[in-house]
């Protein structure tokens, strides 16, 4: 009976591996169908959101269900609330990768981001979806160290939000209002997801150590994971 309840904790997370695995690729391709006005590419990833909203929705019951019949505490519990958060946050990367494809749906034939700017969007698409795939790893390793070296990595997704105001604000500006509403908005969703990424990571320290990030952060050094496995 242990064994099996210990199978639906792990399952749980497998979950949220694989929702985070999905968001990955979907900010990626949507990325790529903006830069390339792909609208069957953006179709995709649109479609594709549904599997992950069902991950979620299938997680929740889960837990749920676990929270009913096992009444977990101490670390268990912990995994089981966390984990609830944690499928948020993805799914609603999901959602911020399919607005990006239907910006690109949106526009098509044309492109939403004038040439000039596609290095930035690329590199903030690109950095997105490393930010994710290193989010799983945390997940699946519980590594505490890389779960914190996360929030410094999003500061590279700040500058280059910076960036994009920086253009946006300059004389030489040529491309439109229309153009300038759909590079803020982008911005804007770059900026979310890579935040959602963090605060996955951040959940994991939660779920390791029994502190928030923030607190181990400012301590200084990562304390050793809790024990308390009184529901076990």
């Amino acid at each position: 009976m242990r064994d099996a309840y210990h199978e639906e904790l792990d399952s749980i997370g497998e979950g949220l591996v694989e929702m985070a695995r999905l968001v990955g690729s979907a900010i990626g391709r949507a990325t790529t169908a903006m830069l390339d006005a792909d609208l069957k590419l953006a179709e995709t990833v649109i479609a594709a959101d549904q599997k992950v909203d069902d991950l979620q929705h299938e997680l929740e019951a889960r837990a749920i269900a676990l929270l009913a019949r096992q009444q977990p505490v101490a670390t268990d519990l912990r995994i089981v609330v966390t984990s609830l958060r944690m499928s948020a946050d993805l799914e609603r990367s999901g959602d911020l990768a399919q607005h990006v494809a239907k910006l690109a749906r949106l526009r098509f034939p044309e492109r939403a981001v004038p040439h000039d700017l596609h290095a930035t969007i690329l590199e903030m698409g690109q950095l997105a979806q490393r930010l994710m795939a290193k989010a799983a790893e945390v997940i699946i390793t519980k590594d505490v160290d890389l779960a914190m070296q996360l929030e410094q990595d999003d500061d590279e997704m700040d500058l280059l939000h910076r960036t994009l105001f920086q253009h946006l604000l300059d004389d030489k500006w040529q491309h439109g209002i229309e153009t300038a509403v759909d590079v803020t908005l982008l911005g804007r969703y770059y900026e979310r997801y890579a935040d959602h990424a963090v605060a996955v990571a951040k959940r994991v320290v939660y779920l390791v150590t029994g502190e928030h990030a923030d607190d181990v952060q400012a301590a200084g050094a990562t304390p050793a994971p809790t024990s308390g496995d009184e529901g076990a």
